[in-house]
Order: structure tokens, then sequence, then C-alpha cells
């Protein structure tokens, strides 16, 4: 089945009208939460943001990683405002573990091809810069930088739009790790896939 590309932004123009860089603004900028039911609650319920997408990952990359749920808000232009959720994660950390900015914390920028992707891969080398990982994520392709100040820049052109069922699909990983929170039981990503395989037959007709 051939996977659908997602339509290009409307692309700013320089002098003479041609393209003036390959930038399309913002794909997504991401912050960790550690309330994640005052987080879903204050942007989807207060602010009215649609919650439009999530991925559940089991701990990948440096070792002090863990298991966490990432979640995206549309906030209007096909930007997203994005969080991470760590489970078992507190808020003060150990001074020996990297700061809060390895919590996910970062910008990510959106360009809309696999040739635009790779011409940033060949400037951040031929700067003499290392490129942290490129990933292949679920609806995105990116790679990620880190600044003169350490701040982790990502760059991501989609694989795919995001559709109605991504959405329905972060409606129950929502409610399901809303649930999961609330029980007297341990929050695991496991006990979250539990609870959403068990909202999902809910929604089964009989």
């Amino acid at each position: 089945m051939t996977t659908p590309t997602a339509q290009p932004r409307e692309q700013q123009v320089g002098p003479g009208g041609t393209p003036s860089h390959p930038v399309r603004g913002i794909n997504h900028m991401a912050f960790p939460t550690f309330d994640p039911a005052g987080t879903i609650g204050f942007y989807r319920d207060v602010l009215g943001l649609p919650l439009v997408q999530t991925m559940q990952v089991k701990a990948w990359g440096p070792e002090y990683q863990r298991d966490f749920v990432h979640f995206f808000f549309d906030i209007g232009n096909a930007d997203r405002l994005a969080f991470f959720y760590y489970f078992g994660q507190e808020p003060y950390r150990d001074e020996n573990l990297p700061p809060l900015l390895d919590l996910g914390q970062h910008v990510a920028l959106h360009v809309d091809t696999l040739a635009d992707l790779d011409g940033f891969a060949q400037r951040i080398h031929d700067a003499g810069l290392t490129i942290d990982m490129r990933v292949m994520h679920e609806t995105v392709e990116s790679i990620y930088v880190r600044d003169p100040n350490d701040i982790l820049i990502e760059i991501a052109r989609p694989l795919r739009d995001l559709t109605a069922a991504d959405a329905v699909d972060a409606e129950v990983t929502a409610q399901a790790l809303l649930d999961v929170l609330a029980s007297d039981g341990e929050p695991t990503l496991d006990a979250l896939w539990a609870r959403k395989a068990e909202l999902i037959a809910s929604r089964i007709p009989a």
C-alpha cells in the first residue's frame, strides 16, 4: 500500500518570487509534563485545542530514558504543541542526570520533502556539527541537532497526513492514561496499553 504524502505548506517567498528557504514553520514544540491530567484538561478542555495524535513509546536511546507518552494538540496553521509524560519520572532530578531539556523539550521545524531533510543533514555535516540521531517516527522522519545553547532542534518532514483515526486514537490513549493515573496501581506504559485495549473493546458493538 502506498503511504500518502502530506500536502506541502504554502511556501515563503523571497525577492523575485522564489522560495526563501525550505523551512515551513514550526512542526511542533515539545515540553515535559509531570501532570498529564492537568495538561490535557487545560489545553483540550479549557483552551479547546483538539488532541490530534499520541505516541506511546517504550524506552529507547540513552540509558536513562523511560517509557513515555507523547501527545500533540492542534494549535492551528498545521502546527502542534506537544508534551512528554515519562512514567515514574519525578519533577526534580538527580544532579548527576541530564538536565530538563533531555526530558523531551525541543523545537521541531517543518520541511516538506526528503530532499529538504537531507539538505539540512548535509548543512549540519558541512558545518562540522554532529547529528544526535535520525529517527523514523510513526508519522514523521526527523533529524536532531543541538544549537550552541544546547537546545535540541528537530527538523521533521511528514510521512503522511494526520487523519480522523489519529484523533480518535489520541483521545482513547489520553483517556487510558488518565484512568491509569487515577487507579491504585503503578502507572506504566504496559498498564496504559492494557486499559487502552479495554476501551477499544468497549467501543466494538456486541
